[in-house]
């Protein structure tokens, strides 16, 4: 397990043990220390590196961050590159230089365990989340380790697998012209950032996604073939690598990309499967949450309550 001098790793009741490691992992500033979580990271990277890949998720938890712009600074320090969010079916808005809100439907709505932009040929490699206002009840950012659900939906239910393995899925998803307030309510027209039909299509079409114009400004996206699972050469594991329970509106399918339907059984029990293995951490002010993109599913619990979680992509 490897260590640093600079971060004290501690335990909180949600983490889950797999193979005698706990998930995630949580680091807290050592007593009395006057070094900034900035300076720290520049200064650890190695071992910072090291644990986001053995653990999937690294919650940094205690450290004075108290603003988007202290958050923006932390971001920046690990010194990877900006993933530009184009394509995305979220609602975002820029918040200051690299930070975004993390999705602007409203709170009382959950969001689904997916990998961030799983439907498209590129994706961002890591995500960060920081609690700017942490809420009384609810709102957590429930996270799972992909190569659980992996094993497990392999054991129970090995055809389904074989079949999303060779060949993949289709995604189908209806958008108006603007955004509405749905966790995949992203318009076609800032989906694309531009109002015109020709410039949005050739846009798609670098996205892997075929688009029909439909009456009154709707849109018919078809996304794939897209992988359903991925194998990860630096960890050597398979990964659930998809949407497929997120679309459980009949005008938002996900089908095989041979045109059948997926089981409803094994949809079932992958759902099931994603809530035993979930890690719900309650936010607290200035949380930042680190996830491989390749390792980790995130979703978002409902609440009632004030929440403003901000989000940063990068490569």
């Amino acid at each position: 397990m490897v260590t640093s001098e600079a971060f004290v790793e501690i335990q909180v009741p949600q983490q889950k043990v797999y193979d005698g490691v706990r998930f995630p992992a949580v680091l807290a500033p050592p007593a009395a220390t006057t070094v900034s979580l900035t300076e720290s990271i520049k200064g650890n990277r190695e071992y910072l590196d090291s644990l986001i890949r053995e653990r999937g998720a690294v919650v940094f938890r205690g450290f004075p961050i108290q603003n988007p712009s202290d958050f923006n600074d932390v971001v920046e320090a690990f010194g990877w590159e900006e993933f530009p969010y184009h394509g995305g079916a979220a609602p975002r808005t820029n918040v200051i230089g690299r930070v975004f809100t993390a999705n602007e439907s409203p709170p009382e709505q959950n969001i689904h365990f997916h990998h961030e932009m799983a439907l498209y040929p590129e994706y961002p490699g890591k995500l960060f989340f920081y609690c700017d206002v942490a809420p009384e009840k609810g709102g957590e950012t429930p996270i799972v380790l992909s190569h659980v659900v992996y094993d497990r939906m392999k054991e129970k239910h090995p055809e389904f697998i074989e079949r999303i393995e060779k060949l993949g899925l289709f995604y189908t998803r209806h958008t108006q012209e603007e955004d509405d307030p749905t966790p995949i309510g992203r318009g076609w027209k800032s989906t694309f950032a531009t109002n015109d039909k020709k410039v949005a299509e050739e846009r798609a079409a670098k996205l892997n996604i075929k688009l029909e114009w439909l009456e009154n400004g709707i849109v018919k996206e078809t996304i794939g073939p897209v992988p359903g699972v991925k194998y990860v050469k630096s960890r050597q594991k398979s990964i659930w690598f998809n949407h497929s329970m997120g679309w459980d509106d009949p005008k938002k399918p996900v089908i095989f990309a041979d045109g059948e339907a997926l089981p409803l059984d094994a949809a079932k029990d992958a759902l099931r499967m994603l809530e035993e293995e979930s890690v719900d951490l309650p936010w607290q002010k200035g949380d930042i949450l680190l996830i491989d993109n390749l390792a980790v599913l995130h979703g978002r619990r409902a609440c009632n309550t004030p929440r403003r979680v901000l989000a940063a992509l990068v490569k």
